[in-house]
Order: C-alpha cells, then structure tokens, then sequence
C-alpha cells in the first residue's frame, strides 16, 4: 500500500505545545524530504490548539465532573499478537465503548467536530494501515497511545517520528522511572481523554495499547476494579511482523528518511522488557481481573474464546453479543495476514532471547504462524 502525499499521518492531531516539544528535543532534525510533511503538521497544530481551546471552554467542566460507569477493560499484549483483533471483537458489545480512530486523531477537538469534520476529510484518509491488510475509518477501535501523543505527552511511540535519532521517552515504556510530578500529569491527561470518551457515550470502556502491558502496575493503581485480558502469539510470527511494521511506520509517518538502524535489536530489547515488567506486575492482580487467550486459539474460534473470556472476567451479558461476535467473524473469514520468512540464524537469536516467553507458553515446539 502506497501513501499519497495528501493522505493524513497520525501526527496531524498534535497540539501545538506537543508538535514544538518533539521538534525542539530532536534539534529539529527533519530531512529535507519530509519538509513538507513536517510543514503540513506545523500549519494543522495551530488548528488544533485553537479549536482545543474552543472545547475546553464548551466542554471541559462537564468533561472533568464525567464518572467513568466502570473501570475500563484493558486489551494486552505486545504489538503484532492479536491485539487488534480481541479490541474488535470485544467491542462488538453494544453494552462497551471504545476510543475510536477520529477521537485519537483529534483528541484535542473531537467533542466539538466530531459531527461534521470526519466526513470533509475522510478523502485524505489512507484506505489501510501501512503495516498490513486492516482498513483505517474513522469509526474504528483505535490505540488510545496515538491520542496522548496527539495531546502533547511523552511517548515512546514518537520514535516513528523520529526514528533515526535515540528512542523517544524510553522512560513512558512502563512509567517506572517517570519523576512523581510527571507521571501525575500523564495520569491526568489520560484520565481527562477517558472521561471525555465517556461524557461522548457512557458505556464501559474497552482499551487496548500494546504499551499498556508493561504499565498493568500504573493502570492498576488507577483503575483497581480494571479487567486485563492479555492476548500471546507465537513469537516466531511476532518478531518478523513487528519489524516489517516499524518498517512501514517510520517510511510513512516519520519525519526523517529512516535508515533502520539497529531495529532488530530495539525489537528484541523492547519484548524483553516488556514481559520481565509484565510477569512481576500480573502478580498484583486481584482474582478474577485478568485472563489470557492464545491467538492462535482465538483467530479459529472466536466465539467461544470471547465467551470464555467473558466468563473468567465476570463480564455477563455474552449471550446478547454473541450475534455481532458471529457476524464480525465471518466478516473476518476472508482477512488475510501477512507471510513473513524468518532465517535461521535470526530464528536462534529469537530462541535465545525470548526463551522466557517461549516456554511460558509453549511455544518451544510449535512451527511458526501468520
């Protein structure tokens, strides 16, 4: 899939404090290529503040006096292993909401256009993501990550930005290390996007952001009454679909003409940390609060793993979502993944660096999957 040069990039929802932020860090470093591109984000930034500031004054108050009716049902699991497939089918409930892709794209102003601006612009929108075969529309289940960026906080997922230059943020990869004051600000901006999604349709929410399974101690300490369901993936599959996704990320939504260098290692580095916080922050889990689902398991029956899902969680409700589950899926029948080949000397290194993982879900023997 080609982008065209019309076609909107995930940034074009910055706000103007978080756009300057990121150009400042990186020295401004934007190749001369991607001026334009960079250009078109400094123009629409400006837009973004200023119609921010036209929601703020219309709905802000009612936004921060909005109750969350429960506490969201978070998604986990690292990029490329399903993620996007459960968010779907969970959301198929009408008893749950989601944020969707327009609300993530425009967190700043998606109360007050929310009813008009998706409809002019839906031309610039790309018809699929760069990474694979899933359509983009605005009414999508969206990562809730690409929102915070887009309202000026810190996050790894600005290394797609820049990505010739050091990780962004590495610090917001688990918010372990995030000074008190700083980790209270995210809190509360992420907060303030929870209750505006829930001011928009009060329902349960449903999230899903691969970074948040390294955050389950952050979120938890949020949300004590949060349901975690963490989908896992043979990472023999993993591993090449995530280097093909970065790939595609940093050639179609960066800043800089990106040279890849070192990403095998930054993929490996990130799924080790991943799941070393992951397996010591599941500990603190209450009964009942989190459940796990092979994708393998789930892309063949997904019916019968959403309602077991729904069982361990002690979700209820399931047999009046068993119909759209059905439909969803056998709209799905025909979704092809991608097909990736792995060499071996890249295989041993996946052996030997996620041997943890591997066996913690008997993944030692199985060929690799798509």
């Amino acid at each position: 899939m080609e982008y065209a040069p019309y076609h909107l990039r995930a940034w074009a929802g910055f706000n103007a404090s978080g756009w300057f932020r990121v150009l400042v860090k990186n020295r401004f470093a934007v190749s001369l290529t991607r001026i334009p591109m960079a250009l078109v984000i400094t123009l629409l930034c400006g837009m973004n503040s200023a119609l921010g500031w036209l929601q703020m004054a219309v709905f802000d108050r009612r936004i921060r006096e909005t109750k969350l009716p429960a506490d969201p049902i978070f998604v986990l699991g690292h990029w490329r292993s399903g993620t996007t497939l459960l968010h779907e089918l969970l959301v198929c409930d009408e008893r749950f909401t989601f944020p969707d892709t327009y609300a993530c794209f425009a967190p700043n102003h998606f109360l007050l256009t929310g009813g008009f601006l998706p409809k002019l612009i839906t031309f610039f929108m790309p018809p699929k993501r760069p990474m694979d075969n899933m359509p983009i529309r605005w009414e999508y289940p969206q990562e809730e990550e690409w929102a915070l960026c887009n309202l000026g906080l810190p996050s790894p997922y600005l290394t797609i930005l820049f990505p010739n230059e050091p990780p962004q943020d590495p610090e917001y990869f688990d918010l372990r290390n995030v000074p008190p004051a700083q980790l209270d600000h995210w809190k509360q901006v992420f907060t303030w996007f929870l209750q505006a999604l829930t001011f928009r349709t009060p329902k349960r929410l449903v999230l899903k952001t691969p970074l948040h399974t390294a955050r389950v101690r952050a979120l938890l300490a949020m949300f004590p009454n949060a349901r975690f369901v963490h989908v896992v993936r043979d990472p023999y599959a993993i591993f090449p679909s995530m280097m093909h996704t970065w790939r595609q990320l940093y050639r179609w939504e960066g800043v800089q003409a990106p040279r890849y260098d070192g990403l095998e290692d930054q993929v490996l580095d990130a799924f080790e940390r991943m799941y070393r916080v992951f397996d010591e922050d599941i500990q603190l889990l209450p009964p009942g609060s989190f459940c796990e689902v092979r994708y393998e398991d789930l892309k063949r029956d997904m019916v019968g793993e959403v309602g077991r899902i729904y069982e361990q969680l002690g979700l209820g409700g399931f047999e009046q979502a068993v119909p759209a589950i059905e439909k969803y899926a056998a709209n799905r029948e025909s979704y092809a993944t991608n097909r990736f080949e792995l060499a071996p000397e890249l295989r041993d290194r996946i052996t030997e660096r996620w041997q943890g993982y591997l066996q913690k879900y008997g993944y030692e023997q199985r060929t690799a999957q798509n």
